[in-house]
């Protein structure tokens, strides 16, 4: 096993912290030699005899501060915006330092020198980044994000009441801090009663690294990646949506006139990279203004670039083609045979990647701009010198009621797209040979009633905060399900194997209003659950499938000491799976909430021709979980058909002869079923095994 690369685990502990404070429980010293502002560390044993592992690094005249480009631009302690292109160009150039090391050992020197000359965020970001995409240094594993920066995740005023008993109660305390997921407000508003979904730690974790593993203006030009960008997000506001139908409340509003106020504010109660800066915060009623600042080195941006951007894209759509940077059309279309399809371009434009996008200059940084405009809707012009909200932090921005406002708006414009492309055909949606003839959900032995609840995880905020060298244990709060097997009774017609494709999606059956919801209305809320490959001798055949093994889930996120204790060589393909498969949904997040009564949603089940579907591309390693919005890196997105395909489109107008008023007359075809069950939502901790 290389030293090096296990020790690169430790670069990621108290980022906020001179890295000469010992780390890893204090067995792990980083000695700078020849370095007199920092004093020197003694190799020494901890009680109990434990070795003192001292790393000496010596000093690096290439990572002096000039040959760091825009890197030092960002202060330290400040927040760190990858919306805002400016910080995402001196992302570009740590990331190109550390890029340019020839193994693990050169990039462990080379980082622990640029330790504390770059802003933490940026640091972390930047070092993440090389790890996933060095290919000596792709085994190595990630830790947790929540323990890197606590601060982004547990209330400050949480964090201050540890500091202090340790320091004035008890100095050996181990019992955990529960952190509730109601601590940034009450239920005096409506949108404070899903504040356990907004503020719930895995679906923040996953937004951060799937803007690290999907980055824009970082030359990396991920397979589909304009499309995934609308996929997972639209996916996103499809659960939210769910939550919000559980508890009794309408689907989310757009927020489309950006003069009108901002109904909902947002006090996060977090700090920025553990430094104990507050967040800005936004009152209710705010209203976007025109970004003044100069402190950010972005160009003035008014909300009328905005709206011409808007305009623009709106345009391209209708029109059915975007114009690129030498005037020429480029068509908008999802039926292709070989390029980008249509909705890939538009999303690469929308976003807005500038290295990918068909015209940079002319549709603008629609996306990214408004994530920080509202982000400093509270201080545009820096008259009151405060930082920006948690919109401008992919790892804080789903905390913020407005984020999905923001998000359904840029939804609907895709959807705008999706609803010109002409409908699937009845050939292109039915797989004749197959059959399912049955369907269902096994929980505990019961059908078709599934089980959410509360459950709690715990971390060590100790990692990314010095709590005096003591361990500080926290534990979060969270919605949870009862794992269950879904059942599929498949007949093969054929007289030879056949392999197909099985996807499944759910959705409520009936809107606010409780009414039966038709296909346009409930189209565009079926949520992906899991997509998997089986092979159907002929005749019939019973297919178990666990929801653990989703498609869209990622495990749970490990901690430095799950990596530490782990037996798995940093070095192994098990490794590596992990470390990309980091991006996904979190598992504990795959259902929605439902109502204690029981909550009626829909399955829809479709076989497709797997000979269709799969994508013809050499070897990729193992990468099960994560997949559907994820991708595999290095590789093809494993699956030729458009994403959320067969909701993606309106329907046809027959089939089989019949009209198609809602998702139930799919399943008039053999390939395709559909199936009812029941959301129980238990009050009390659920008790998994």
């Amino acid at each position: 096993m290389d030293k090096s690369q296990k020790n690169l685990l430790y670069l990621f502990e108290l980022p906020q912290d001179p890295i000469s404070l010992p780390r890893g429980g204090g067995k792990i010293h980083f000695d700078l030699e020849n370095d007199a502002s920092r004093p020197p560390v003694v190799s020494t044993r901890l009680a109990g005899n434990v070795p003192v592992d001292t790393m000496p690094v010596p000093e690096r005249g290439d990572v002096a501060p000039e040959n760091l480009g825009t890197a030092t631009s960002v202060p330290i302690g400040s927040p760190f915006s990858f919306f805002i292109k400016s910080h995402r160009q001196a992302a570009k150039d740590l990331c190109g330092v550390f890029m340019k090391t020839k193994n693990a050992e050169d990039l462990l020197q080379v980082a622990t020198r640029v330790h504390g000359q770059v802003n933490e965020t940026l640091y972390i970001y930047a070092l993440s980044f090389v790890i996933l995409r060095k290919k000596e240094l792709r085994n190595s594993r990630l830790p947790s994000i929540i323990e890197v920066f606590p601060g982004k995740f547990i209330p400050h005023e949480l964090l201050m009441r540890a500091q202090l008993k340790i320091n004035h109660e008890d100095p050996n305390q181990t019992e955990p801090l529960i952190v509730d997921h109601e601590f940034s407000g009450t239920h005096l508003k409506p949108e404070h009663r899903l504040a356990y979904w907004r503020e719930d730690y895995g679906i923040n974790a996953h937004h951060w690294h799937w803007h690290l593993v999907y980055p824009i203006d970082m030359d990396v030009n991920r397979d589909r990646k304009g499309e995934l960008f609308y996929y997972m997000h639209q996916q996103m506001i499809a659960r939210y949506d769910m939550e919000r139908l559980s508890l009794g409340l309408p689907r989310v509003q757009k927020l489309e006139n950006w003069r009108a106020p901002i109904s909902d504010g947002y006090f996060s109660k977090l700090t920025v990279n553990n430094s104990g800066r507050a967040w800005g915060s936004r009152q209710d009623d705010t209203i976007m203004q025109d970004f003044q600042r100069n402190d950010f080195g972005l160009d003035f941006t008014d909300v009328t670039d905005l709206e011409i951007w808007r305009s623009r894209l709106l345009d391209a759509i209708h029109q059915g083609s975007m114009v690129d940077r030498q005037g020429k059309r480029v068509t908008l279309s999802d039926d292709v045979t070989s390029g980008k399809r249509g909705i890939d371009i538009l999303g690469d434009a929308f976003e807005a990647d500038s290295t990918l996008s068909v015209n940079f200059p002319y549709y603008g940084d629609l996306h990214n701009m408004g994530h920080v405009l509202i982000a400093f809707s509270h201080d545009p012009d820096f008259a009151h010198k405060e930082d920006m909200a948690v919109m401008g932090d992919t790892a804080t921005a789903m905390r913020d009621p407005v984020f999905y406002r923001w998000h359904k708006f840029v939804d609907d414009t895709f959807q705008e797209y999706k609803v010109m492309q002409r409908p699937y055909t009845e050939e292109e949606l039915n797989f004749s040979g197959v059959k399912i003839e049955k369907v269902g959900v096994v929980r505990n032995d019961e059908a078709d009633i599934l089980h959410t609840g509360w459950n709690k995880r715990g971390f060590e905020a100790s990692r990314g905060l010095d709590f005096n060298g003591r361990p500080v244990l926290v534990e979060l709060k969270h919605l949870d399900h009862e794992p269950f097997n879904y059942h599929l009774q498949l007949n093969n017609r054929g007289r030879t194997a056949k392999e197909v494709t099985v996807r499944v999606f759910l959705a409520p059956k009936f809107n606010a209003r409780g009414q039966k919801m038709n296909f346009m209305e409930q189209r565009i809320l079926w949520a992906e659950m899991d997509k998997f490959t089986v092979s159907l001798k002929p005749g019939g055949n019973h297919v178990v499938r666990s929801s653990k093994d989703s498609s869209i889930t990622n495990p749970e996120e490990l901690t430095f000491r799950d990596l530490e204790n782990s037996g798995t060589d940093p070095a192994s393909p098990d490794a590596t799976a992990f470390n990309f498969c980091g991006c996904g949904w979190p598992q504990h997040m795959l259902v929605p909430r439902g109502r204690p009564e029981g909550m009626a949603f829909q399955l829809f089940f479709m076989l497709t021709d797997y000979a269709i579907d799969k994508v013809t591309q050499p070897a990729t390693r193992s990468c099960p979980n994560g997949v559907s919005f994820c991708g595999i890196q290095d590789a093809k997105y494993p699956d030729t058909r458009p994403m959320g395909f067969p909701f993606d489109r309106r329907p046809p107008p027959m089939i089989l002869n019949r009209p198609v008023e809602d998702a139930a007359d799919y399943a008039r075809l053999d390939n395709a079923f559909i199936h009812d069950i029941s959301i129980k939502f238990l009050a009390d901790e659920l008790k998994l095994n």
